[in-house]
């Protein structure tokens, strides 16, 4: 079962039950966020970088594999998909 203290989670271990909290950078308290299926998206760097938007108009950002996260906008309208392209 997928547990619900934090606003992102990993899987941590070899057991499906197995979950580490991602919350470097993230809204813990009072945070209500949905993120749609097609609203996530990793980037092809080493160490890759995760992007998600929710649909109360947030993106957030990691470039470290969901270790850390920065919200890069704010008051858009509900992100329904996100997309990135890695530049050379």
């Amino acid at each position: 079962m997928f547990p619900r203290e934090s606003c992102a989670y990993s899987a941590a271990g070899q057991e499906a039950n197995e979950w580490a909290a991602l919350t470097k950078g993230l809204p813990q308290s009072n945070c209500y966020i949905n993120v749609l299926r097609d609203a996530m998206a990793v980037d092809s760097l080493d160490t890759c970088g995760v992007y998600f938007g929710t649909t109360g108009g947030q993106v957030y950002a990691s470039a470290d594999a969901g270790d850390n996260w920065v919200p890069i906008v704010r008051d858009l309208p509900a992100v329904l998909s996100v997309e990135v392209q890695t530049l050379a």
